[in-house]
């Protein structure tokens, strides 16, 4: 039997056509918006989510032949997805706004960069082109991350190579305290690069920030 979950939550068939889904997602949307209807936040997450599938066209042909079960295998988890699984999720906060299932993602690649974009209600239904420019450290190209015109460091003395220092603390008759923290002489790098050998481009830092812009 056909999963019809999703369709169920936007109120349409199966065979709704693309804009008859998006027409029952910007109306529901609508009503159940937490700036307008606060008590309907669970619903909402549950509303995005299932247009977040149905309006994807890979994600809503993979539902309408393995269900949310095929959902879930399409993002690698091995674990099985009924209804009270999806119920669950919701539940916690998933959904389009939520940032998907727990144990759906695959392997962490780093952490996210997070930009806040403040739109209107009109925008959040009637959908909007903005742009962004967000920057990130990259390896420096002139030096190639060695952070020194020659490519050559040296091993920082303030903290022998180790990249932190130790420092012991007395807290008491006979009792004292080590405590750990980076070495402020090599920023924890455990190598320093001279003040006249250091990189035009990133005056020694190994990296540089770069702009790239984005649409979304």
């Amino acid at each position: 039997m056909a999963d019809t979950k999703l369709y169920d939550v936007l109120g349409v068939d199966r065979t709704a056509s693309d804009s008859e889904i998006r027409k029952a997602y910007r109306k529901l949307a609508k009503e159940c918006h937490p700036d307008k209807n606060p008590e309907a936040g669970d619903k909402f997450k549950e509303i995005s989510y299932a247009y977040d599938v149905l309006s994807d066209p890979k994600k809503k042909a993979t539902y309408d032949r393995f269900g949310l079960k095929g959902i879930q295998e399409g993002g690698r988890s091995e674990h099985s997805f009924g209804h009270d699984d999806f119920l669950s999720h919701i539940m916690r906060g998933g959904g389009l706004f939520g940032g998907g299932f727990a144990g759906m993602r695959s392997a962490r690649r780093g952490e996210d960069t997070i930009h806040t974009l403040k739109v209107s209600l009109e925008d959040l239904y009637n959908g909007k082109l903005a742009k962004l420019q967000l920057s990130k450290n990259v390896i420096c190209t002139l030096c190639n991350g060695k952070g020194s015109k020659s490519g050559v460091s040296h091993t920082c003395r303030g903290c022998q190579g180790n990249g932190y220092k130790v420092t012991i603390k007395r807290i008491g008759a006979g009792m004292t305290q080590h405590l750990q923290s980076r070495c402020g002489d090599c920023g924890g790098e455990g190598e320093v690069v001279s003040e006249k050998d250091r990189c035009g481009s990133c005056s020694g830092k190994k990296s540089i920030k770069s702009n790239k812009n984005f649409r979304s």
